[in-house]
């Protein structure tokens, strides 16, 4: 865990993962420097989600309300406002260039500047059902002379930024933003998961040297990519766990409950030693069947190693397949398969590593919650920079910058 907070009294922050498969809540409280804690964590079925999109308004909101009105009564806290991700495989990326000219007469950079150029960064061409969702420095450039991270009180006469845009289906957006408030719900910020829950997984070390998170949901497979402490690339994949269960339903020739169930208790991306026979019972407990684990195992193994190959795809567009010196941190609930790392260190041949759930008391180490951590410490870090307290690590004020340029763009 990478964040540390001061506050005088407890801040209370809550996150709303909406996934294809669930729908995550977490509310949790800081009392002390680095003391988080989960007051409340809680996974409910989704219902109206498709791969991360709202396709059902009313359902969705239903299972919102009924999701939020359990963490209520477990936490003892009215929920007004959440933190929510964007999810969906509409959600893409462009790069982007801004050029203002130094506003003071002498010469100074002002934070205002700063606003302006990243504005300039966002009059991208677009077409009308596509919406900006955010937009992220990798560089200003002052006078010609770039590699700036942070340009404010530098002296120039002309203002440049090298930005990544973030942007999804307009519709889709729209959905969302419908969807909780008929929930009732205030959305405090919507971030794509992947970036949240990089902001969580992450180190700044990593982001600083060049890694790549790969979000492995249900419905989809996200990848946000880091380099000199920036987002330098991100992808939402339409691949997820769920082909997992559909190539296992197909090949066995089971339902998808059954299927599900084999996946979760048996479920391997590689079996070695002597075959093992699994048996067990259709999801009506009318019989049951005897499968073989290596057959399962090659099953997963083809469709693990095809998402990997669809995320090299996305690491070749910007040259950085095989070149990333902090390798990969899988996250997601298809993440959990054993034997999952020796894949991808198989497919993207760099090393690679499991993600991390430290730094929050009360939670099990359970991969599904990356991208929820994350919103709750965006939250956190609002209510931290609001109450005038402060925060002493780089992450921190990354965040700060961050939630600065979300807010600034956000519809």
């Amino acid at each position: 865990m990478y964040f540390t907070f001061f506050m005088s009294k407890p801040s209370i922050a809550c996150g709303l993962d909406i996934g294809t498969a669930a729908i995550k809540i977490l509310v949790a409280k800081t009392t002390s420097p680095g003391s988080t804690e989960a007051i409340y964590i809680g996974q409910h079925p989704s219902v109206g989600i498709r791969r991360g999109v709202i396709v059902n308004i009313e359902e969705a909101a239903k299972c919102i309300a009924n999701a939020i009105h359990s963490a209520e009564l477990v936490s003892g806290i009215k929920i007004n406002g959440v933190y929510t991700n964007i999810g969906g495989a509409h959600v893409f990326c462009a790069s982007s260039r801004g050029l203002v000219s130094v506003s003071r007469a002498d010469g100074s950079i002002s934070e205002e500047d700063v606003e302006r150029v990243l504005l300039a960064a966002k009059t991208i061409s677009l077409s009308s059902n596509k919406e900006i969702i955010g937009v992220y420095p990798r560089e200003f450039i002052v006078d010609g002379e770039g590699g700036v991270k942070d340009a404010v009180g530098m002296r120039g006469v002309r203002l440049e930024s090298d930005a990544i845009i973030l942007a999804g289906f307009a519709p889709y957006l729209k959905n969302l933003d419908q969807t909780l408030f008929k929930a009732d719900l205030e959305i405090l910020d919507r971030v794509p998961g992947a970036i949240a829950g990089a902001l969580f997984a992450l180190t700044p070390r990593q982001k600083e040297l060049g890694t790549a998170l790969v979000d492995i949901g249900a419905g989809t497979t996200a990848v946000a990519v880091y380099e000199d402490g920036d987002l330098i690339h991100f992808s939402v994949l339409p691949i997820g766990s769920i082909n997992i269960t559909n190539d296992i339903a197909i090949g066995l020739q089971i339902d998808i409950e059954t299927a599900e169930k084999i996946k979760i208790k048996h479920g391997a991306c590689l079996f070695k030693g002597a075959d093992k026979k699994i048996r067990i019972e259709d999801s009506q407990k009318k019989y049951a069947e005897t499968f073989s684990q290596r057959a399962v195992s090659k099953i997963i193994n083809e469709r693990i190693a095809e998402i990997f190959e669809m995320v090299n795809k996305e690491l070749k567009k910007i040259n950085r397949a095989g070149k990333l010196p902090a390798g990969i941190v899988l996250a997601g609930g298809g993440a959990k398969l054993p034997g999952i790392i020796e894949v991808a260190k198989k497919e993207f041949r760099l090393s690679c590593r499991l993600a991390g759930i430290e730094g929050i008391a009360g939670i099990d180490q359970d991969l599904s919650l990356v991208n929820v951590c994350g919103l709750v410490l965006l939250d956190m870090e609002e209510k931290n920079t609001k109450s005038g307290s402060r925060s002493f690590n780089n992450s921190s004020a990354f965040i700060n910058t961050l939630k600065k340029i979300i807010k600034a763009f956000a519809p």
